[in-house]
């Protein structure tokens, strides 16, 4: 997010003072002084960050326009990406490693080890830190995200990948255990296993932070009330079940070539969409939804006023998205 700060002169902003004259006159004398007054601040231009996985790069669309305005070279096989405030956490299967972009400039300014294979990411609301599912060490490295050094290590379940956070606890979904691990942010210590009926691939959170969605193979999703860290409904969506992301009103949950839309306040399938070949990542923002079409090399645009695709954008080979 690019912001711009300037100044601005205001018209003759002027200071009196009084001087005694020759003859003893008081004589007014006015003294011109230049005020800064800050200028308009720019608004700050949203932007939908995809990782290409075999590409090793990111490309950066602009959300206004719905066009790839930069692409930007990261680490070996990037997969998980998100973003928070002035930076794009990305994490690099293939090198281990998170790379950091800064969203006024969209360079990498970071680059910070981690555990083996780093697939899900995400940043705790209040942006302190970066969770970082490493899939073959079991592990959560936590980024500092001031630092961007790794300040704790956390071992899960086995073939970690997707991760979301609210603002008390982080969930892991751990694949290969059909488990989900739920980590305190305050302590950094596992405060729960829940198990699950399938692999665990993707987690979301509702706003509020109540409910976490965790798609699960083959064509499900759990619904685990935070509060009592227990699964409250199982969604039976159908097809594959690999990205799911949530607005105010409906959670998104791609696979295969297809988007199927659920109403939150229901946990109702209300709507199929149809996207491109091999649907892995998808996030959301006020207006649109982004689907990454991995083997079709495309983002489906989704609109989700009416839930119905409105832009195709050509990128490389998508694998995650985020948006700001």
């Amino acid at each position: 997010m690019v912001r711009r700060f300037g100044f601005r002169l205001s018209p003759l902003a002027m200071t009196a003072c009084v001087a005694v004259g020759v003859a003893g006159l008081a004589t007014v004398v006015l003294v011109v002084t230049p005020v800064e007054v800050p200028a308009a601040v720019a608004s700050p231009t949203a932007l939908a960050y995809v990782t290409n996985e075999f590409e090793g790069t990111v490309s950066i669309i602009n959300t206004s326009t719905n066009k790839v305005v930069k692409v930007v070279k990261v680490g070996f096989l990037p997969d998980g990406v998100t973003v928070n405030g002035s930076g794009a956490y990305v994490a690099n299967g293939g090198s281990n490693t998170v790379s950091v972009i800064n969203t006024a400039t969209n360079t990498v300014v970071k680059t910070a080890k981690v555990g083996d294979m780093p697939e899900g990411i995400a940043v705790t609301p209040n942006g302190r830190d970066a969770y970082v599912a490493n899939h073959i060490s079991k592990t959560v490295s936590v980024i500092n995200t001031s630092t961007g050094t790794v300040v704790k290590t956390i071992k899960v379940g086995e073939g970690s990948n997707g991760v979301a956070v609210n603002g008390r606890d982080a969930y892991v979904a751990n694949g290969d255990s059909n488990t989900v691990s739920v980590i305190n942010t305050s302590t950094n210590k596992v405060v729960k296993t829940i198990k699950v009926a399938g692999h665990p691939h993707g987690v979301a959170m509702t706003p509020s932070g109540s409910d976490a969605y965790v798609t699960l193979s083959p064509g499900i999703v759990d619904v685990i009330r935070t509060s009592t860290n227990t699964i409250v409904k199982t969604i039976k969506v159908g097809g594959g079940t690999l990205g799911v992301a949530i607005n105010g009103r409906d959670a998104y949950v791609c696979g295969a070539d297809i988007v199927k839309v659920i109403k939150t306040s229901t946990n109702a399938v209300v709507k199929t969409i149809k996207v491109g070949n091999y649907a892995e990542g998808i996030a959301v923002n006020e207006s649109n939804a982004y689907v990454t079409n991995g083997d079709s090399g495309t983002v489906s645009v989704i609109k989700t006023s009416t839930n119905t695709v409105v832009k195709t954008i050509k990128v490389v080979d998508p694998n995650s998205v985020a948006v700001s």
